[in-house]
């Protein structure tokens, strides 16, 4: 028979074993704009100078294949927020309208599509789920999901640093924003690193009894390509010219931002009880190789829609991991809220699939149905990706097909050699399109 000091221990044991096993992490969430998949110092060595983005890919899971459901600015932020493709909830293009514009259009679109200018409040952001989990969050730079009635602090944020209603600065040096005040105290940093400044002081200032969590959008790397001085002469010394260079010293300043936090929560103590996370909302503006595409052009390609995706979770994921299941953005709502403690299906209408099984054992992800990129300002306007086979889908009705396993450039159009693929996947598509409510809107009737 167990003496009553044995009992008491064995249940102090369990005791301490469940508070380990629900303690919440930290997270960081960096989401850089308009970095293409391969813009880094790993992917392209001799280009581009970013040992900080390389560390992350090595310290956690590098997945290989992940994807924006809409790959531009403002859809692609609402899907990341909600967990929901952004054609659910009507975001088909970048914001361009004011605040008595529900609704924009695109001259160019041949549907004529109606798009958002701004995210509704009714859709739960991950800000939101987390709050009711006890999170505290704080959310630096750029918004683009609508003017000041649907800003961050309207959306479950606790604080907000940086943010305006437009998707772009001015100027990465002041004023960076002509028709804002915000930050319009700084006469001469730099964007990005006055930015870091304010979260590393976040960070070293935080003293809450409750897990946060703070998401870093970046306005760099969007245009205006207008590098950080020093940096700019850096990448000119080593012989790249004009925006390209100054694109590279854009990455690089970013870089430097990631370190810094990184070491900001070295400083605290609380690096291995936080999680780190780094995407970017679209393919790049320059080449994005080994792709076909990307942000300007041929957007649904794999140079516009691919993205580089790291996650570290300390103590769980293992280091140098890369994973190539087909993921989205929209996956990341549900892992956060897993992660945390809730239970993503309490959220109706998502999208998206918790990866937390995933993070923890580096399997790959058995999805069941395909996933969708759909946009509305061109003739190309949505694709579908079911295991190695993609179709691209055009409102003239031109249907192409490719290989990603055999044929990662999109060079080669199989849809002639294989008319039985082309018929599934577009029949997925329309039901896709007719769950969305776009049916009359489709190019393949």
């Amino acid at each position: 028979m167990k003496s009553r000091s044995t009992i008491f221990l064995l249940l102090l044991f369990v005791a301490n074993s469940d508070l380990q096993a629900v303690q919440q992490p930290n997270i960081v969430l960096f989401l850089v704009d308009d970095l293409g998949w391969a813009d880094m110092g790993s992917r392209q060595p001799g280009v581009f100078e970013t040992p900080n983005m390389d560390a992350l890919g090595k310290a956690g899971v590098d997945f290989r294949q992940a994807y924006i459901a809409c790959p531009t600015c403002s859809p692609s932020r609402t899907a990341l927020l909600t967990g929901k493709h952004p054609a659910r909830m009507g975001f088909f293009r970048h914001i361009t309208g004011g605040p008595d514009e529900t609704y924009n259009y695109w001259e160019t679109d041949p549907a004529h599509i109606p798009s958002r200018n701004w995210l509704p409040i009714e859709h739960v952001t991950y800000a939101e789920a987390l709050k009711k989990l006890g999170y505290y969050n704080i959310f630096f730079g750029k918004w683009h999901l609508g003017h000041e009635a649907y800003h961050p602090i309207r959306q479950g944020f606790d604080q907000q640093v940086g943010t305006t209603d437009h998707g772009q600065p001015t100027s990465y040096y002041p004023d960076y924003f002509t028709d804002s005040n915000v930050l319009e105290d700084d006469k001469s940093k730099y964007l990005t690193d006055r930015l870091t400044d304010e979260a590393v002081g976040f960070i070293d200032a935080y003293d809450r009894g409750q897990p946060f969590m703070l998401s870093f959008w970046y306005y760099n790397v969007h245009m205006p390509h207008i590098g950080r001085k020093d940096l700019v002469r850096h990448f000119e010394e080593k012989g790249l010219t004009g925006d390209y260079a100054q694109y590279a010293a854009q990455i690089a300043a970013v870089d430097e931002s990631i370190g810094r936090v990184r070491e900001a929560l070295d400083r605290k103590g609380i690096a291995k009880d936080t999680i780190l996370i780094f995407l970017s909302d679209q393919g790049g503006t320059f080449n994005n190789p080994p792709f076909r595409g990307g942000k300007m052009q041929d957007t649904l390609y794999e140079g516009g829609a691919r993205v580089p995706f790291f996650f570290y979770w300390p103590g769980v994921t293992r280091p140098g991991e890369s994973n190539n299941s087909i993921v989205q953005s929209t996956d990341l709502f549900p892992t956060l809220v897993e992660i945390a403690g809730g239970d993503p299906s309490r959220y109706k209408s998502l999208d998206g699939v918790s990866l937390k099984t995933i993070l923890e054992q580096n399997i790959i992800l058995e999805r069941g149905e395909p996933i969708y990129g759909y946009r509305a300002y061109e003739d190309l306007y949505a694709s579908v990706r079911s295991g190695d086979w993609k179709l691209l889908a055009y409102r003239s009705g031109m249907l192409k097909l490719y290989n990603l396993a055999e044929d990662i450039g999109e060079k080669n159009d199989l849809a002639a050699a294989h008319p039985e693929k082309v018929a599934d996947l577009k029949m997925k598509l329309f039901g896709w399109e007719k769950e969305m409510g776009l049916e009359k809107y489709s190019g393949v009737k």
